[in-house]
C-alpha cells in the first residue's frame, strides 16, 4: 500500500512539475533568422496549439500561423510559433500577433552582424509531434550573455507555494482534531472487540 501511495505523490508531482514548465514563460537569447507564414491543421497535436487568432472564425480546420527562425549563440536552431491566447489558456491575453511578427521581422540579423534578442516564450519544442513554443514578446538585449531575472515565474512559484503549505497546514490542524479522534476511536473499538471477542472464546474454551 505504501508504494501505491508513494507512485501516486510521484506521478501527481511530476504533471505538477510539467504543467508549470509548460505554462510559464522562459526567455531565450537568440539571433531571428527569418520569419515566415505558413498554413497549418493542427490534428492530434491540437492541445499544443493556441486558439485561432482574435477575430477570425474559430471552426476552421486549418489556419495561417506566424513563425519566427532563430539561432542561439552556439548555432542551435530554435523556432518559434506566434499565436495570439486570447481569453483562453494559459492567460498571458495576447491579442498582438500581428504587431509581433513585424517587430520579430524587423530585428532579423546575420552571423556577420549579429542583433540579439531575448524571445520570452511558453511551450515546448518537439519535431517528432511538430509542436513549437509561443511566443509573447521580442526584447532586443546587448549581447547573448545578458541574463534575464525571471520576476514573474519566482512570483508564481512563490505564491503557489504560500498557498500549498497554507492549506496543508490548515490540513493537518484539521485532520488532527476531526479525522485523528474519529479513527482513533474506531481503532480502540476494534481492539475492544478483539479483546471482548478472545475473552469470549477463552471461556468457553475453559467450559469445554
Amino acid at each position: 500500500m505504501a508504494y501505491i501511495k508513494w507512485a501516486f505523490i510521484i506521478v501527481f508531482w511530476v504533471f505538477v512539475a510539467a504543467f508549470l514548465h509548460y505554462t510559464l514563460p522562459q526567455h531565450d537569447i537568440v539571433r531571428i533568422t527569418d520569419t515566415y507564414e505558413k498554413r497549418v491543421d493542427p490534428g492530434e497535436n491540437s492541445l499544443f496549439w493556441a486558439q485561432a487568432d482574435v477575430g477570425s472564425d474559430g471552426t476552421l480546420p486549418t489556419r495561417d500561423v506566424f513563425f519566427i527562425q532563430t539561432v542561439d549563440v552556439d548555432g542551435d536552431i530554435m523556432v518559434y510559433r506566434n499565436e495570439d491566447t486570447g481569453w483562453g489558456w494559459p492567460p498571458y491575453f495576447k491579442f498582438d500577433t500581428s504587431n509581433l511578427y513585424a517587430e520579430a521581422s524587423d530585428m532579423k540579423s546575420t552571423a556577420d552582424a549579429p542583433r540579439w534578442v531575448a524571445v520570452r516564450h511558453y511551450g515546448w519544442r518537439n519535431e517528432f509531434i511538430s509542436i513549437f513554443p509561443n511566443a509573447l514578446s521580442v526584447l532586443e538585449v546587448d549581447s547573448p550573455d545578458t541574463q534575464i531575472i525571471p520576476w514573474m515565474n519566482i512570483a508564481i512559484l512563490v505564491t503557489l507555494f504560500a498557498l500549498f503549505w497554507a492549506v496543508r497546514v490548515r490540513w493537518k490542524r484539521f485532520q488532527a482534531k476531526r479525522i485523528d479522534p474519529v479513527v482513533q476511536s474506531v481503532e480502540d473499538k476494534i481492539d475492544d472487540g478483539g479483546d471482548w471477542l478472545k475473552e469470549t472464546l477463552g471461556t468457553d474454551k475453559k467450559k469445554t
